[in-house]
């Protein structure tokens, strides 16, 4: 008979709004870029820099210069560390292409090997101390978990007639989507999958539509993840799959400029429907397009984060809080 193992992992990884280990894919829940999440994650109607491949792949189509994100951070109280990197390169005729990377590894996890129970009985494991387990692991493997995803926008102006005795409101329509391919490794076994995310975005000037001159702009979004549904097959004899649930976005976001300091002000709400339903809510304040300050708010925890911009490179920092502990996120955008 086979060797056979008992894997202890004694390990809560609390994604973005959730806590996760309830269904396959929540380790994708967590989320991508610094910005976003110190935004609270209501960034799906924003979604303008390369983090929106996670959040509304619509959205790169608003960036019109090539940009690479990186991001790290250590998750859990250092349990588990996560990595994003994305690339983002415009062309012609309104349309960007993108592609975003994100994994997660956890490493050191203890193995016990059980082998030497085999044969035995229920009275024999109580009675004899010498098939109790002792508490030392007999070696330790590590969980890696990959994402990549692959993705199209596009980006079209209309000028809405509200008809003569009304006006012409300015449209900004972006609509995109990504495929992204799934790998999951955990000691000896390996999980694949694809699946497909399609959404779109609407920005319009509020000044135009209350003829105030004073007002900004207004940003809708929706992102709809596995539409066609996306399951992880694992390479075990039974061929198990493991199921990613469709999740819908929804966001809404408000920016008003406040010439008087050269600032604005940026109002951001997002709804996930997945998991009977998470809401996020966002802040930022931004100053001459060097620097920003911003918080947020998801499923009773905070955050908040900064940025400071200089000659097209961004460096972006995040603090979030979860049940687990305190998370700090780092990382650099590079505009060219």
């Amino acid at each position: 008979m086979k060797k056979r193992t008992l894997v202890v992992i004694v390990i809560m990884l609390t994604a973005l709004p959730l806590v996760a280990g309830r269904y396959a894919g929540d380790f994708m829940m967590i989320g991508a870029g610094v910005r976003s999440l110190g935004m609270g994650g209501a960034f799906c109607a924003l979604a303008d820099d390369g983090s929106a491949i996670y959040w509304n792949s619509a959205g790169i189509s608003q960036i019109r210069d090539s940009e690479i994100m990186l991001m790290h951070a250590f998750l859990y109280n250092g349990l588990a560390s996560y990595d994003n990197l994305s690339f983002c390169q415009p062309l012609p005729n309104g349309v960007t292409i993108g592609l975003n990377a994100i994994r997660l590894t956890v490493s050191d996890i203890p193995l016990f090997d059980e082998s030497y129970l085999i044969g035995t009985n229920v009275d024999q494991r109580v009675n004899n101390s010498n098939y109790h387990l002792p508490g030392v692991p007999d070696g330790r493997f590590k969980s890696v978990d990959d994402m990549y995803q692959f993705a199209f926008s596009k980006h079209m102006h209309y000028d809405v007639n509200m008809g003569w005795l009304f006006f012409e409101i300015p449209m900004d329509i972006h609509f995109g989507g990504n495929i992204k391919f799934i790998k999951r490794n955990i000691k000896d076994n390996q999980g694949t999958g694809t699946g497909l995310d399609l959404g779109f975005k609407v920005k319009t000037d509020m000044a135009v539509i209350f003829d105030w001159d004073a007002l900004g702009k207004l940003d809708f979004g929706m992102n709809f993840q596995d539409v066609a549904g996306t399951n992880i097959s694992w390479d075990t004899y039974s061929e198990h799959k493991d199921e990613v649930l469709f999740n819908t976005k929804l966001g809404v976001a408000i920016s008003q400029p406040i010439p008087v300091i050269d600032s604005e002000l940026l109002l951001a709400y997002d709804h996930d429907y997945v998991y009977d339903g998470t809401s996020h809510y966002g802040v930022q304040f931004s100053y001459k397009k060097l620097g920003s300050l911003r918080a947020g708010y998801y499923d009773k925890n905070f955050s908040c984060g900064a940025s400071v911009n200089v000659y097209g490179v961004g460096v972006d920092y995040a603090l979030i809080t979860n049940p687990v502990g305190i998370t700090n996120r780092l990382g650099l955008r590079v505009s060219f």
